[in-house]
């Protein structure tokens, strides 16, 4: 997990490198001596990386209990010199897609997690208890991470539905612009995939709807005649790349609600970095406010 988040980026010579030294978190970058967490040390990582695996391997528990408790006990290990939150959040999701309760979709409970900053730290740090296992603080601080992770994960879903519930109604609208779909043609394949894959270029709508350059070519040409498409450079066909502005209007605003604690950026603003500025649609992202509340 870690060598495919961080190399992507471009770290390639930390990508899934366990680290050597000690590590923490706040402070000074000089030594630990005022951080707010220090993780163990490098020599205990192997045995707490191996009893990690075999957790996430196993079905002793519910997946969303599982889910939370190995990203807590991944935190808590740090066990790389940088992307440890990265890794960590993906974690969650490869769990909840091995496990059969996300197999097709990301909910975005790592970006309300990020929206509940001070909760999410408070959880994690409350599951972090030194002393006896049968200690009742231990159990206290578990429930109250385990409390937090299901709060934003019922709310992570909430507003994935009602996402989904916009994209359902503008796919009914594109319908209607366009007039007859043929079922099973590239045009209706391609108005299906949008929602998920709003930037585009011919090859790449080929290959995902599964149909001839040819006959994806055809297909976006008319969605660009009807307002569904927009062209974003210049170029041979094949390399132009399209865009669905009222898909990224939507998500757009999926990802201002998501960034306030209320969903609703006046009343409490945003909490960490979020688009504040949209394309120019057709009323999409009044609807999906709509959906979302003020």
């Amino acid at each position: 997990i870690h060598r495919t988040v961080i190399g992507s980026a471009g770290a390639n010579d930390l990508a899934g490198v366990v680290r050597t030294t000690q590590n923490w978190i706040g402070g000074s970058s000089y030594n630990p001596c005022a951080a707010s967490f220090v993780p163990p040390p490098p020599e205990r990582l192997d045995d707490l990386l191996n009893d990690l695996v075999d957790y996430v391997n196993s079905d002793d528990h519910p997946v969303l209990v599982q889910a939370a408790i190995a990203h807590a006990q991944f935190e808590t290990i740090h066990p790389f010199a940088d992307g440890n939150g990265r890794a960590g959040r993906a974690l969650i999701h490869v769990i909840l897609r091995r496990r059969g309760l996300a197999p097709r979709f990301v909910p975005p409970i790592s970006l309300v997690l990020a929206t509940w900053a001070t909760d999410y730290i408070a959880g994690l740090t409350a599951c972090r208890h030194v002393g006896p296992a049968d200690d009742p603080a231990r159990s206290r601080g578990a429930s109250t991470w385990l409390r937090t992770f299901a709060s934003a994960t019922a709310r992570s879903c909430s507003d994935a539905d009602r996402y989904a519930a916009s994209i359902a109604e503008l796919n009914r609208r594109w319908h209607e612009r366009l007039g007859r779909v043929r079922a099973g043609s590239a045009a209706e394949r391609l108005l299906a995939l949008l929602g998920g894959v709003p930037v585009i270029t011919v090859d790449a709508a080929a290959r995902l709807i599964e149909r001839s350059t040819v006959r994806t070519g055809e297909a976006i040409k008319r969605l660009e005649s009807a307002g569904v498409l927009r062209q974003r450079n210049v170029g041979r066909q094949r390399y132009r790349v399209f865009e669905a502005p009222d898909v990224i209007d939507l998500f757009a605003g999926l990802e201002r609600a998501l960034a306030s604690p209320t969903r609703n950026t006046t009343a409490a603003p945003s909490t960490r970095p979020a688009p504040s500025a949209y394309h120019p649609g057709s009323g999409a992202l009044t609807a999906f406010r709509t959906r979302l509340g003020p």
